[in-house]
């Protein structure tokens, strides 16, 4: 009786270390004047982008108006669960003569909107988004996550400078008012050309009520430096000629865009920024003074056709990142996961596992764990690997799953 009891303590402790991580990829990306600017099929080229690193959170700017937010809702997001939503569009309150504005869409499956407001700085607004974790304990155990999106002032020149810190102050004059147990995301493209500028260490102060802190960490000269062309963001392209004028040319020399993250991202297990998940998406890091479509920047990471729908959407790249947290999420898929991969002859194995695979999670990892909740091996799924070998493992309990679902199948190998 002794035993059974371990054994079920056993298991219980092994579901809950593998449910321990959800991901939340979050992206920022600068649209260019969406949808205005050409080519006229921006939200088809959008989708094959998010199809490509599917964001639960999608932070923008350079959006004008309603109609291109609902365009990318409903053709750049579309989903056949219907999973993403977007915030109410609210054009600029900061200079009614600017009509470029900011926006969050969001995974409803992992994420609740609770509310949103605008800073006025008298240039662009800084959008204010407070969400919280669409958790099985969200109503006793809320996880909230406060989100800023921001566009600030363009170009070199200590006014432009000024006014980008001015900008940064309305902002961080706000964080008083957010709980110290929130959590912050502050994204945007930032216009930036080195960390010594004002605006950028003041984002930084250490004696701010929210502390912030720049993920990555790579302080110094950005603005046509070959040091950090593995995070320059702008400009994809070299003219904008072919965009109608739209947009600014002169290659990839730029680290304009920014998500930066509240320092209790960087120690907490209720949810915490996943180490070396922050990327300059596209950029391969050899495309330093050149379009991000050109031959030579090719690699691993971001094949050609994601570079070519980059340089054919803006002239920014995104930068993304993810978050992990060690609560479930009430995500419907999870529940389904024996409509996705199956066992074909049943969990008692001797030699091989043998799988049906529903064609739809192709491309995607599997992972096998033995009973203690030790990862034994991820495995990606293809047509080779719906039989697996299973000469290896010694008899006893094991479990198997689809990366980043919470429903384990267990099978026994003989």
């Amino acid at each position: 009786m002794k035993n059974k009891f371990l054994t079920y303590l056993f298991i219980i402790g092994f579901l809950h270390a593998i449910n321990a991580q959800e991901t939340i990829n979050t992206m920022f990306y600068n649209l260019l004047e969406f949808p205005d600017a050409p080519p006229s099929n921006r939200a088809d080229i959008l989708k094959t982008i998010l199809d490509d690193y599917k964001p639960d959170l999608f932070m923008v700017c350079e959006l004008k108006s309603e109609e291109g937010a609902n365009a990318i809702l409903n053709t750049s997001l579309h989903t056949n669960s219907n999973r993403y939503l977007k915030a109410t569009y609210v054009s600029n309150q900061s200079n009614i003569q600017t009509d470029l504005q900011q926006l969050v869409f969001y995974n409803s499956k992992k994420l609740i909107l609770e509310s949103q407001d605008l800073i006025n700085t008298g240039i662009r607004d800084i959008n204010h988004y407070l969400f919280k974790l669409n958790t099985t304990t969200a109503t006793i155990n809320p996880i909230y996550l406060d989100v800023f999106v921001a566009h600030l002032k363009s170009s070199q020149g200590q006014d432009n400078e000024q006014k980008r810190l001015n900008m940064v102050l309305d902002f961080t004059s706000t964080l008083t008012a957010i709980p110290s147990n929130h959590f912050v995301l502050f994204s945007g493209d930032l216009n930036l050309y080195t960390s010594q500028e004002d605006a950028y260490q003041e984002l930084l102060d250490p004696t701010n009520a929210i502390v912030l802190k720049d993920p990555i960490d790579r302080p110094g000269k950005w603005h046509i430096n070959s040091t950090f062309k593995d995070i320059h963001t702008q400009s994809t392209r070299k003219s904008n000629v072919n965009f109608d004028g739209f947009g600014a040319g002169g290659d990839l020399d730029d680290r304009f865009d920014f998500i930066l993250i509240s320092e209790n991202l960087e120690n907490s297990s209720t949810l915490k920024y996943k180490p070396n998940s922050y990327k300059a998406y596209g950029n391969n890091g050899n495309c330093y003074n050149k379009s991000i479509n050109d031959p030579t920047c090719n690699g691993s990471e971001y094949n050609s056709s994601i570079r070519d729908a980059l340089y054919n959407m803006s002239d920014h790249l995104p930068v993304v990142l993810q978050l992990e947290t060690d609560q479930a999420l009430s995500i419907e898929e999870n529940n389904i996961i024996e409509n996705y991969l199956q066992f074909k002859n049943g969990n008692l194995i001797s030699d091989a596992i043998t799988l049906t695979v529903n064609s739809s999670i192709l491309g995607k990892n599997i992972v096998l764990y033995n009973s203690m909740g030790q990862k034994i091996k991820t495995i990606i799924l293809d047509k080779s690997s719906k039989i697996i070998d299973a000469t290896y493992l010694s008899a006893g309990i094991y479990y198997i799953k689809l990366q980043n679902t919470t429903t384990p199948l267990k099978f026994i190998k003989r």
